[in-house]
C-alpha cells in the first residue's frame, strides 16, 4: 500500500543530554555531546556554548570542501520517487567531499530529479549536508529535489540555517507514511516549497543547553530572544506564528499532535504561501496573466478533486495528470512553470492508463510514485 499523505498529525519532540554519574541539575558542559547523545527533547544552544558553524562550501570544483561526516543520521541518494520500489532509497552517502556528491548526484542528472532520504538529527552537520546537495544539484542542473525526511528533532539554530538554506534552494519536504518530523524538525518542514505530509509531525517546547535560569522569570527571558527568532523565521516561511506559541504551551516531556486540518491551517501542509507568491510575480512577468490564471483555476481544482482524504500519492499523481490537460497544461510557452511539472521531467516509465477525475474518489494507476509540487523548484 504506497503512502497516504493528504491527511495527518503534527508531533514534536527535542533533545538534551543526561550524565547519569552527575545530577540532573548540572549544566551539560559540552552541548555537541549533548545533541549527540539523547534524541527526544528539542534544544536551543546559547551563543557562547554553541558549536561552530559549518564552514561555507564553494560551489567551484578546484576548491577542496571541509571534511564533514554526519553526526547521528543518515542520507541516501535516489533519482526516484518510488521507495517501495527495487531500489528503495537508493546509495547510502558514505563521503560527502565534492567528488563523492558529484558522483553520487550524477546519475539524476537524466531525469532532473533527485530525492535525498534522511534519517536521523537536525544538527550542523545535517544543516552543511543541505548546502552542499544544493550546490552540487545546482551545478548538474538537476531542478527538482526532494527531501524525504524522518527526524526526531534536534537543534532549534541548526534547523534554521538548514532551512534558510533550503528555502533558496527549491525543496519539497516530504514525511512519509511511517516517518516523522519532530521537534526541530518542524522548522525544516516548514521551509519546503512545498509540504507533503503522510507520516507524524509535532511540537512542544524547546530547552536551553546551559541555563542559568532558577526561576520562570529568568527562563522565559532566556527563551525570548529565540522565541522572537522562530517566529520571525516562521513568517519568511509562510507559517503561522501561532505555531511558535503553540510550543510554549506543551511542556518538553510531551506531544502535541496536531489534525490535518491545522496543519493546513498553521500553513504547514501544502504549498508555501511565500514561495507561492513570490513563484505567481515571476510567472506573471515570464508567462503572463493567462497562463497565472489558469493555473490558479487548475490548483483549486486539484486540492478539490485529487486531494481527496485517503488517496494514495499513485491516484493523486493520476488524477492531477488527467487534470492538467483540462486546463491546458502543460503549457508550450512556459512548460517548467506549469504545475505538477516534475512529473513531466521524471516519469520516464511507460504512461498510466488516465482515470477520470472524481472529487469523490480516485482509482489507483500504475505510475511512479511521485511526490507533488504545485510550482518549479529553483535553479
Amino acid at each position: 500500500m504506497l503512502p497516504k499523505f493528504w491527511w495527518s498529525p503534527l508531533l514534536c519532540i527535542g533533545l538534551l543530554a543526561c550524565n547519569p554519574d552527575k545530577p540532573a541539575s548540572k549544566p551539560v558542559a559540552d552541548p555537541a555531546v549533548a545533541l549527540a547523545a539523547d534524541g527526544d527533547h528539542m534544544v536551543s544552544i546559547n551563543v557562547i556554548d554553541a558549536p561552530a558553524p559549518p564552514a561555507p562550501v564553494a560551489p567551484a570544483k578546484d576548491k577542496p570542501w571541509p571534511e564533514l561526516m554526519l553526526e547521528n543520521g543518515k542520507a541516501w541518494v535516489s533519482c526516484a520517487t518510488d521507495y517501495a520500489g527495487e531500489n528503495g532509497d537508493g546509495e547510502e552517502l558514505t563521503a560527502l567531499d565534492r567528488e563523492s556528491l558529484d558522483a553520487a548526484l550524477q546519475p539524476c542528472q537524466e531525469r532532473g530529479l533527485l530525492r535525498v532520504r534522511y534519517v536521523g538529527k537536525i544538527n550542523p552537520s545535517f544543516a552543511a549536508l543541505v548546502s552542499r546537495l544544493a550546490v552540487v544539484a545546482d551545478a548538474q542542473k538537476i531542478g527538482k529535489r526532494i527531501l524525504d525526511l524522518d527526524s526526531s528533532g534536534g537543534q532549534v539554530e541548526a534547523a534554521i540555517v538548514a532551512g534558510d538554506n533550503i528555502g533558496e534552494s527549491g525543496w519539497t519536504i516530504w514525511v512519509r507514511e511511517g516517518s516523522i518530523c519532530h521537534s526541530a524538525c518542524v522548522f525544516v518542514l516548514a521551509a519546503g516549497d512545498n509540504r507533503l505530509i503522510s507520516g507524524k509531525v509535532g511540537i512542544h517546547r524547546m530547552m536551553r543547553i546551559s541555563s542559568t535560569a532558577t526561576s520562570r522569570a529568568e527562563l522565559n527571558k532566556e527563551l525570548h530572544e529565540v522565541y522572537d527568532n522562530v517566529k520571525d523565521y516562521l513568517q519568511r516561511n509562510g507559517v503561522a506564528v501561532g505555531v511558535a506559541d503553540l510550543m510554549m504551551t506543551v511542556p518538553n516531556r510531551s506531544l502535541r499532535v496536531l489534525t490535518s486540518d491545522e496543519l493546513k491551517q498553521y500553513g504547514l501542509d501544502g504549498t508555501n504561501a511565500v514561495q507561492d507568491d513570490l513563484e505567481r510575480i515571476k510567472q506573471m512577468r515570464k508567462c503572463g496573466d493567462d497562463f497565472v490564471r489558469r493555473k490558479d483555476a487548475f490548483l483549486i481544482a486539484f486540492d478539490r478533486d485529487c486531494k481527496v482524504e485517503g488517496a494514495d500519492l499513485e491516484a493523486v499523481t493520476t488524477c492531477g495528470q488527467a487534470l492538467k490537460e483540462q486546463f491546458g497544461f502543460p503549457d508550450e510557452t512556459c512548460p517548467d512553470e506549469s504545475p505538477l511539472s516534475e512529473i513531466d521531467t521524471a516519469m520516464l516509465v511507460p504512461e498510466a492508463t488516465a482515470v477520470p477525475v472524481n472529487s469523490a474518489a480516485v482509482a489507483p494507476a500504475a505510475a511512479a510514485t511521485v511526490p507533488l509540487n504545485t510550482h518549479p523548484a529553483k535553479n
